[in-house]
């Protein structure tokens, strides 16, 4: 019997922490693992995702950058490394290649559920808010989830419906190519203080500092 090679070391430490599951949920939102069964990468116009999501694992190589469809100007800033012990994790997970449209529930441990949806909510999430002209003085604003995989959207429903009782509600179809996940104003604001735990909160700080903009419109703050 010959003798067996060494064990494949990983890159990434696997260990269960509010910015390990914030680097999931960036995955799950602007990942991919690549059909090589090694490959990890992540793509973002934002280079501070980049770089939180190389801190979220432990990463510090090289940044490339890519551009989209038949554009030529390179956009997209690209993480890219090869973990094969990460990427069996990850497939442990929930995720999958070529996962978009097919993605459903991810196993994220219960008391890193809202770092994970926080890294999603930067991926792939949105804030809008106006005043409605029917009602005088009435700010509207909301916290949006979006997602190519119905199964997805609705397993995120789900999940923060058990902890906060609050529904939302989503839009798409036959004819939308994504669905919308959406929380309107005190749901809105009981979700967004559930992911904003506090001021030192890994995040996109662009995305923060617009919903601080927002809530202050009402006298509110995360």
């Amino acid at each position: 019997m010959g003798k067996r090679g060494p064990k494949p070391k990983g890159k990434v430490k696997i260990k269960w922490s509010p910015m390990f599951a914030y680097g999931i949920g960036l995955m799950v939102s602007d990942g991919n693992l690549s059909p090589d069964g090694r490959h990890i990468v992540f793509t973002s116009k934002d280079i501070e995702l980049i770089t939180l999501f190389q801190k979220a694992f432990g990463i510090d190589g090289h940044i490339g950058r890519k551009s989209s469809g038949a554009l030529k100007e390179k956009k997209y800033y690209v993480a890219q490394f090869s973990d094969v012990l990460f990427y069996k994790f990850l497939l442990s997970i929930g995720l999958m290649p070529n996962k978009s449209k097919v993605i459903g529930e991810i196993a994220i441990p219960d008391e890193y559920f809202f770092s994970f949806l926080l890294g999603s909510f930067d991926g792939d999430g949105c804030t809008y808010s106006y005043f409605d002209p029917r009602w005088k003085s009435s700010f509207m604003f909301y916290t949006v989830f979006v997602s190519a995989s119905k199964e997805h959207i609705l397993w995120i429903q789900k999940e923060v419906f058990k902890r906060l009782a609050i529904k939302g509600h989503i839009t798409g179809g036959a004819k939308i190519q994504f669905f919308q996940l959406k929380y309107a104003k005190a749901d809105s604001l009981l979700l967004l203080r559930a992911m904003y735990t506090t001021v030192d909160t890994p995040c996109l700080m662009r995305k923060r500092l617009k919903i601080e903009e927002m809530l202050s419109t009402i006298a509110e703050r995360l």
